[in-house]
């Protein structure tokens, strides 16, 4: 039996339970024992990882990187490493005056280096990883369909709901457009809404801003009660790397998507197909017009949505990709 310690930021961070968390079960299932901790943060917790790495075959790091000098000695003492990357870490967020730095650079260039196998969430990761291994392989981030069943089409509602769901760490994307949902708001006075699934919110004037917290257990019905989702992005290196689960999560309930074209974006959204594109305000008020207006077209374009996560973007499909590499 492989044994395989998995390091995560944490049980409730989305990249932990869509990139690791959800397929625990197959992997136990198939012969390979798994255990879970959060990355260690303070002395005795680094310390305590140390010394049971030799226990494992593999150790399975989640995005994270380790600080000179503690990574090359989790190199000698760790058998195999996995190294899994679904953002771009090599690069400040979209809030920084700049993308670059490096010291960035640099944790990434390490951390990649020291390991047997890096797994990417999308092509730009993959090809930034491959400047310093050529043991890497691309799994998409993805859903456990079976839990995402499609929306009820028929059921008839007073508004159209415009929704976004994510953290408060990203919110900053969807009140950039504050703009558009205002004049969204104006023209079509009290037959659409805004609906923000979050820890954090804001209000507008012109738009009704229904706010809902967040819950693991009640997400994908909030979902399916979204007419038309939205993932706005800043086209900047940060964001080139962002492996959109929103839109998974948007067409994995067949909703059609209004998106920024960057990133995996740009594989999930076809364009007049899933959803639509767009890069400005005018765009924006544009595409988002368009599926208010017409809900046939948004069950068309939702159901288009869901076959293309069902074709590569599934857990089912991916969890068997994870399984052999880790017995590998």
């Amino acid at each position: 039996m492989t044994k395989v310690l998995i390091l995560i930021q944490g049980k409730d961070v989305a990249a932990s339970r869509y990139r690791i968390l959800q397929y625990i079960p197959y992997l136990e299932d198939h012969g390979v024992r798994c255990h879970v901790m959060e990355f260690p943060d303070t002395l005795k917790e680094y310390f305590s990882l140390y010394k049971v790495l030799p226990q494992y075959d593999c150790v399975f790091v989640q995005r994270k990187r380790f600080h000179f000098p503690f990574l090359s000695l989790f190199r000698k003492k760790a058998r195999k490493i996995v190294y899994d990357l679904d953002d771009a870490v090599m690069y400040r967020n979209s809030l920084g005056k700049s993308p670059y730095s490096r010291t960035r650079e640099r944790r990434f260039a390490g951390m990649v280096r020291v390991s047997n196998t890096v797994i990417a969430g999308n092509s730009f990761l993959k090809e930034k990883a491959l400047a310093y291994t050529p043991d890497v392989v691309m799994i998409p981030t993805s859903i456990p369909i079976e839990r995402y069943s499609l929306k009820d089409y028929t059921q008839k509602k007073g508004k159209v709901t415009i929704g976004w769901i994510g953290d408060h760490g990203s919110i900053h994307y969807l009140k950039r457009l504050q703009g558009v949902w205002e004049e969204i708001g104006r023209r079509y006075q009290d037959r659409v809404e805004l609906k923000i699934i979050c820890d954090t919110f804001f209000d507008c004037d012109n738009i009704f801003v229904r706010k809902i917290n967040w819950s693991e257990g009640s997400e994908v019905e909030e979902l399916k009660d979204i007419d038309i989702g939205v993932m706005p992005l800043i086209d900047d290196p940060w964001s080139w790397g962002k492996c959109g689960l929103k839109i998974l999560q948007y067409c994995g309930v067949g909703v059609p998507v209004v998106c920024t074209p960057v990133g995996v974006n740009r594989d999930v959204v076809k364009d007049n197909l899933t959803g639509y594109w767009a890069t400005d305000k005018d765009e924006w008020v544009e595409k988002i017009s368009l599926l208010i207006e017409d809900s046939g077209k948004r069950k068309e374009m939702g159901i288009a949505g869901r076959k293309v996560i069902e074709e590569g973007y599934t857990k089912e499909v991916n969890e068997v990709k994870l399984f052999e590499l880790l017995k590998a």
